[in-house]
């Protein structure tokens, strides 16, 4: 398992087979069943975690129990690099979305591997940089854009299945985390599904399932 989660990591890909066999020795393979967490702030020790399979929500949940999604991570995505080369504890937890198979580094096999590959930890920090671009992006979502353009470009974003000119996508999240992930309430989010369906732009579908009728529409509103 280790040796497959190493190599469908893009910051791993450009490495020598031997050399992958070496970073996967270096890997602790976890397992995890749904709703089960990876990492939370309550972690003595910060860990380089990276998804072979299944998918994992990475957010922060408020002093008041509120949570924020942060992002969600699909095989070959990662997280946890700042805090280990920061060692501050993380702020933020992992939860499996479904069963899901992990590969996990400590921080001082992460470093060692860093000074033996340095395009490792340049490739990293593109990884890191991009992260800023999209939480930058979505920041000024927030300032400029209401919660019917944030759900229409999210949902442009999702992959999708076409017939007839029309896409299918299914929500990867829960309502509510999807709410959270674009910055609003359920009761927002729902609102603004309905309005979107009342213009003909979209049509609900079974269980997460979202019909996009008119794309270039939805297209027109992200823009």
């Amino acid at each position: 398992m280790a040796d497959t989660c190493v190599a469908r990591v893009p910051v791993f890909a450009h490495l020598s087979p031997e050399d992958q066999r070496r970073v996967a020795d270096l890997a602790r393979p976890t397992r995890l069943a749904a709703g089960e967490t990876a990492f939370s702030p309550d972690d003595a020790l910060p860990r380089l975690v990276v998804v072979h399979t299944g998918r994992l929500k990475v957010s922060r949940v408020s002093p008041d129990g509120a949570e924020q999604v942060v992002r969600v991570l699909g095989p070959g995505e990662f997280t946890g690099e700042a805090a280990v080369f920061t060692r501050h504890r993380p702020d933020h937890r992992g939860t499996a979305l479904e069963p899901s198979q992990l590969c996990v580094f400590r921080h001082e096999d992460l470093e060692h591997l860093v000074r033996e590959h340095p395009e490792v930890g340049l490739r990293m920090l593109a990884t890191v940089s991009e992260r800023l671009v999209d939480t930058e992006h979505r920041l000024r979502a927030l300032t400029w854009s209401d919660v019917e353009s944030r759900l229409a470009e999210y949902l442009l974003g999702l992959p999708s299945t076409w017939a007839d000119g029309v896409a299918t996508v299914t929500l990867p999240l829960a309502k509510k985390d999807v709410a959270s992930l674009l910055d609003t309430s359920p009761e927002s989010l729902s609102r603004a599904l309905a309005r979107l369906a009342e213009r003909g732009l979209v049509e609900a579908g079974r269980g997460r399932a979202v019909r996009i009728t008119d794309p270039a529409g939805l297209q027109a509103l992200v823009e």
